[in-house]
């Protein structure tokens, strides 16, 4: 009888051991540094800010636009949208394939966050797998570096944060951040 007590333990073991394994933190990715670090930690809130702002603004305001020559508010999103995707193609990330005036084509809300989703992963995804930032690329006509090419992703992004803001604010939406 005193063999049935070390069964029981010896099939236990393994099952305790299993719980744990499972509950066990994984093994995180290495801890970005330097450029790529700050660089994630600003999209990181620029992001943020525009999906909580895309979010905020009521569906029936996607349409509006201050004056008939610019950009309605669903198509300055839209603009961010192909901007992410053009811009990553200097890093050498070809952009989906998209068929027509993205910003003419896709307007209703959950349309244009759905698009905007995907465009920050995709853009995350090329800058993610972009290895030497001082590789030189030209863009735009001038040479520049995927280094580069990354703050020009940030000031485009942070421009079209900043005229979202102001259409919101035009519309008495006031960005979630500011209240």
């Amino acid at each position: 009888m005193k063999v049935l007590p070390l069964v029981l333990v010896a099939l236990a073991v393994p099952a305790f051991a299993a719980v744990r394994t499972q509950n066990a933190p994984a093994a995180s990715a290495p801890k970005l540094t330097g450029f790529k670090a700050e660089f994630f930690m600003n999209l990181d809130e620029v992001e943020d800010k525009i999906m909580d702002l895309a979010e905020s603004v009521p569906a029936d305001r996607y349409s509006w636009r201050p004056t008939a020559d610019v950009r309605s508010t669903s198509e300055v999103f839209m603009h961010v949208v192909g901007g992410n995707y053009f811009l990553a193609t200097f890093l050498g990330v070809p952009a989906p394939k998209m068929n027509g005036d993205i910003e003419k084509k896709i307007t209703k809300k959950a349309d244009v966050i759905a698009e905007l989703n995907r465009s920050f992963d995709h853009l995350r995804n090329a800058v993610n797998a972009t290895a030497d930032l001082e590789k030189p690329v030209k863009m735009f006509g001038n040479q520049t570096t995927q280094r580069g090419v990354l703050i020009t992703m940030l000031s485009h992004l942070h421009e079209h944060l900043g005229q979202s803001v102001a259409y919101a604010r035009m519309n008495g939406v006031v960005p979630p951040w500011s209240r």
